[in-house]
């Protein structure tokens, strides 16, 4: 039986070894390689190594050379390759870049593949190849907005303040209302998912009704208090700062985040703020609804129980909502916050000229 070479490490090695094999920016096949070899180092052979990582008993008897030959910097650069020398040239990979991000093509509004290989002359493939590794993907377009809010700075640190740093002896809510959640129904039964197919679902439906969500994220315990109303007026939303408020044990502050919506302003909301001096509203930035933590509940809501249901009326679906919050709450898990409010102005500084200088491209395109 052959015995693989023995590999000894020095101290200072296992620790840059441990480093590279356990690092989460390093490259897995670095991490990889590191961790075969601290396993050498240990005596494993080169088949357990190779069964443990899944790796071929080869590559992890060359890294072995390799590293008894040179050390770490040996398991960092793959050595060249041979085969057929790279025959796109640095001109055709930047032209490629300049059209997704300058130009879109005629009658469209973005690149794809097949529409890229054309006009510049390459394989789709190529195309591909080029696209990832310049991270670019013009078919993918996200919502954007900068908020237009003239207290956008304090309000804002106003409200990460309170996320990073929560005020002693309070209670801190993140609360909204989910207005407009349908009550759909398929026109046909879905099939079940089967071994190699799907389930299915028709793309049709009948509407049944519609209901509101009033949901408050305790941001301590990831806890959500709900209810659900026909409508969302300033008595609905007084009606459950009353239970919030009843929920939260005397002797402490209660804070809650919420956004401009005019309904949370209402003349009775004040009212009844003002006989109320232990509860403190918090409101985001206009347009930034990304503030409140809420809405990530909400996401989780819509993906796990609303966008695939059937609902044959109202009440199946409150049902449905009503379920997702008792098993939520049965084992809550907080959404914790960790963007600091210097880092969150820089991007947004950043946004507004980038903005800025699409906005006087523009203006000088149609002068």
């Amino acid at each position: 039986m052959r015995v693989a070479q023995e590999v000894v490490i020095s101290e200072d090695e296992k620790r840059e070894l441990r480093r590279l094999a356990e690092g989460r920016t390093t490259p897995r096949a670095v991490s990889r390689r590191a961790s075969a070899i601290l396993l050498a180092g240990e005596g494993v052979q080169n088949k357990s190594i190779a069964t443990k990582l899944g790796m071929g008993i080869n590559r992890v008897a060359a890294w072995r050379r390799r590293f008894t030959a040179a050390g770490i910097p040996a398991l960092l650069n793959d050595l060249p390759r041979s085969g057929r020398p790279r025959v796109v040239s640095d001109e055709e990979r930047l032209e490629v870049v300049r059209r997704v991000t300058e130009e879109r093509p005629p009658g469209r509004t973005h690149w794809s593949h097949s529409t890229l290989a054309s006009a510049v002359g390459l394989s789709e493939t190529t195309i591909g190849r080029i696209l990832r590794e310049h991270e670019l993907k013009p078919h993918v377009l996200k919502a954007f907005k900068i908020s237009n809010d003239k207290h956008f700075e304090s309000k804002l640190r106003d409200i990460v303040g309170i996320y990073l740093s929560p005020p002693e002896n309070a209670v801190v809510f993140s609360v909204d209302e989910k207005t407009q959640i349908q009550a759909l129904d398929r026109t046909q039964p879905g099939l079940p998912i089967k071994k190699g197919k799907a389930g299915t679902m028709t793309h049709d439906y009948k509407r049944n009704g519609t209901t509101t969500l009033f949901a408050a994220l305790n941001v301590l315990t990831g806890a959500v208090i709900g209810t659900t109303h026909d409508k969302h007026t300033n008595r609905e939303w007084l009606a459950f700062l009353k239970k919030i408020d009843a929920q939260v044990p005397r002797g402490m502050d209660l804070h809650v985040i919420c956004d401009n919506y005019a309904t949370h302003k209402h003349e009775n909301v004040r009212n009844w703020l003002a006989k109320h001096p232990r509860v403190h509203i918090h409101f985001t930035p206009t347009s930034a609804s990304w503030l409140n933590l809420v809405e990530r509940f909400f996401r989780d809501l819509t993906v796990n129980a609303i966008r695939r249901g059937v609902f044959t009326s109202v009440s199946d679906l409150l049902g449905a909502i009503d379920v997702y919050l008792i098993e939520h709450n049965r084992a809550p898990k907080p959404f914790v916050w960790t963007a600091n409010a210097d880092d969150i102005l820089a991007k947004v500084a950043r946004a507004r000229a980038a903005l800025l200088d699409v906005k006087q491209q523009l203006a000088q395109e149609a002068a």
